[in-house]
């Protein structure tokens, strides 16, 4: 079964400490959220579904974490996304960025595998930290408009003619995501494992040859209105 911190049956033992973790605190270790049960026949629960997408929305992959979504289950994801350091993308956009960028400093493992990789939070996780986070001001901006990533950061034309700044890609095509699977939460908390796992992993499947077959229709639709101009002049 999946759940929410918080969340039970009248016949299970209250989960006494599972708070819900603030993005800019931090998270406890699997060691540290570890609940003993006083009696053996309520069913085990995972803390959350994590899922990692490109940003079109295609999904790329996602996991159970068991006790927290804590940095190291977090890179322990990742780096069986990315086992090594050619493969790992560019940039990494997590609501947790800070708190995982600053885990790889500490483990050693930004040296040894994610030194080309940036953690970055998403827009609206961004602006909801703390103002003082330095860290988050200086290493994890989606959008910094001093020069320093001009590949997160574009120009365009509005219809005045005027330049204004615009995001590269959707930050929060994982938070779009998340949102969507809430729609099935009604039925696959009361699933067993092994059919939440299909049922998952089958939807997800759906919804990545949806998004993909939309993205190819539109870039068909810009080619014919170009044809279409081009022939006209």
């Amino acid at each position: 079964m999946i759940s929410r911190p918080q969340e039970q049956v009248p016949w299970q033992n209250p989960r006494r400490n599972a708070e819900v973790q603030a993005h800019d605190q931090p998270a406890p270790e699997d060691d540290d959220a570890i609940i003993q049960k006083v009696h053996y026949f309520g069913p085990s629960k995972y803390y959350c579904t994590e899922t990692a997408c490109y940003p079109c929305g295609a999904v790329l992959a996602w996991a159970l974490f068991d006790h927290s979504e804590s940095p190291t289950n977090i890179l322990r994801f990742l780096a069986s996304l990315f086992p090594t350091p050619e493969s790992c993308p560019t940039y990494i956009c997590i609501d947790k960025g800070c708190q995982v960028f600053r885990t790889t400093v500490v483990n050693g493992s930004f040296e040894t595998t994610w030194k080309n990789t940036r953690f970055i939070v998403d827009t609206y996780h961004y602006s909801n930290h703390k103002c003082t986070d330095n860290l988050r001001q200086t290493w994890c901006n989606p959008s910094p408009l001093d020069g320093s990533q001009l590949n997160l950061v574009i120009q365009e034309t509005d219809d005045h003619g005027d330049l204004y700044y615009k995001r590269a890609f959707n930050t929060q095509a994982c938070e779009q995501l998340n949102a969507w699977i809430a729609g099935f939460a009604g039925i696959l908390k009361r699933m067993t494992i092994h059919n939440f796992n299909w049922f998952l992993h089958a939807m997800l499947h759906l919804h990545t040859k949806q998004v993909i077959a939309a993205k190819a229709a539109k870039k068909a639709g810009q080619a014919e209105d170009g044809d279409e101009v081009a022939s006209n002049v």
